[in-house]
């Protein structure tokens, strides 16, 4: 009986984790009695999706904390509420349920970062935002903006932690080279990154990539483990914004946004099934699958798929192809996935979907933007396979798992 009750607990040990309790850093900072804020007047950076296990939100309960100071509050991209539309800015305002002022980080004139008179009277800024794993979703980008404003200004960065939903083991893609860096790529990692929020503060830090870092405070979460996606953790998951309103829809989001960037087939937008699919007019949907099925890829699968999308490409028309659905998140290739399906284009469908693009004379510098690098639409130019984009990106993927070590605060 010995035996076999420690076999058990070696085959729960290494298997996947079920029902896990996962506390995020504002559940932790209350346990703690507020220790790392009390005394001090405080700014946030938060959104409706900054809540704690009991579904309680951040602005609310510091607002409500005693022997701290809520100042003011800031939004990223999308707004407190999260529902301004990708890529529309919005003003400063007053938050309704505490009379905050509300300082706008995606405001008019390209405001991204706080200004001095935001943060003169704060003796810290604390950031509570639910990140979606993938670099070019701009909540990073604001953060490490925040901690240089924050640098210069002399005033504490602190990060109540969160999971990263496609969990702190993968690390894939290319990685963002200087000379492309914008808004939807600040920083020199692969375009997944594997850190939470906190471990990445403190990377943007100690590795200077801002010209004023802060004093950076973290917030550990408890229960969370490098291994667990988004469904191993036990929360609930809130909208982070208007085109992530599912934890699934964070993996697809990397998986099909740089297909979707080229265009030329239906993604599903339109549908209930947006980034979870690859269809056109002309697609065999069974030999597409067949044909995917065949690049044995853990953790996925294809299941032929017939629709007409009210958006994009084929609105109106009736499409056909291969549907996504993830059955082991944590194994699943993400960025991967995107040029196994535009090989899939060209094999089975005989249509190279990037020559038509380019035919058309149209820009590819937000394609270029998002990757982080031109690479991937030279590679994409001279033809190259699949496998031989997602291999020129090993060196740089072990280089940034290296160069990310010292940072990780999660086993």
């Amino acid at each position: 009986m010995i035996r076999l009750l420690a076999l058990l607990a070696f085959l729960v040990g290494i298997g996947p984790v079920l029902s896990a309790t996962v506390e995020p850093g504002i559940d932790v900072l209350r346990a703690r009695a507020f220790r790392e804020l009390r005394g001090k007047r405080i700014g946030l950076l938060a959104n409706q999706a900054s809540l704690g296990r009991g579904g309680s939100n951040t602005i609310e309960v510091l607002h409500h904390a005693i022997g701290l100071e809520v100042e003011a509050l800031f939004a990223p991209e999308h707004g407190i509420d999260g529902k301004a539309p990708a890529g529309r800015e919005f003003p400063d305002s007053t938050h309704a349920g505490t009379g905050l002022k509300v300082w706008s980080l995606y405001g008019p004139g390209a405001v991204r970062q706080p200004r001095a008179n935001m943060l003169e009277s704060l003796d810290a800024l604390v950031y509570d935002v639910q990140d979606a794993g993938f670099r070019a979703y701009t909540y990073i980008s604001t953060m490490g903006l925040t901690m240089d404003a924050c640098g210069a200004a002399g005033i504490e960065f602190v990060v109540l932690d969160r999971p990263n939903p496609l969990g702190g083991l993968r690390v894939e893609g290319p990685m963002m080279e200087p000379r492309f860096k914008s808004f939807v790529g600040q920083w020199p990692v692969p375009l997944v990154y594997g850190l939470t929020p906190g471990e990445l503060a403190l990377m943007i830090a100690g590795e200077r990539w801002i010209p004023n870092p802060p004093k950076v405070t973290v917030v550990r979460m408890n229960g969370w483990r490098r291994r667990m996606t988004w469904q191993d953790t036990g929360l609930q998951w809130t909208p982070t914004s208007p085109g992530v309103p599912t934890a699934e829809r964070a993996l697809f989001l990397p998986a099909m946004a740089l297909l979707a960037d080229i265009g030329g087939v239906s993604v599903g937008f339109g549908t209930p099934m947006p980034y979870e699919c690859l269809a056109a007019p002309w697609f065999d949907p069974n030999r597409l699958c067949d044909w995917l099925r065949g690049r044995r890829l853990p953790g996925v699968e294809f299941i032929p798929v017939k629709f007409t999308p009210s958006r994009g490409a084929y609105a109106g028309r009736e499409v056909q192809g291969a549907r996504l659905r993830f059955t082991d998140p944590a194994t699943a290739p993400l960025v991967a996935l995107n040029f196994y399906a535009l090989e899939a284009a060209r094999r089975v469908g005989g249509r190279d979907l990037y020559a038509s693009a380019a035919r058309t004379s149209r820009s590819f510098a937000m394609f270029d933007k998002i990757n982080g690098t031109d690479a991937t639409r030279k590679a994409l130019e001279s033809g190259r396979s699949a496998a031989e984009i997602i291999a020129s990106w090993a060196r740089g993927e072990e280089s940034f798992r290296a160069r990310r070590r010292p940072y990780l605060l999660y086993q």
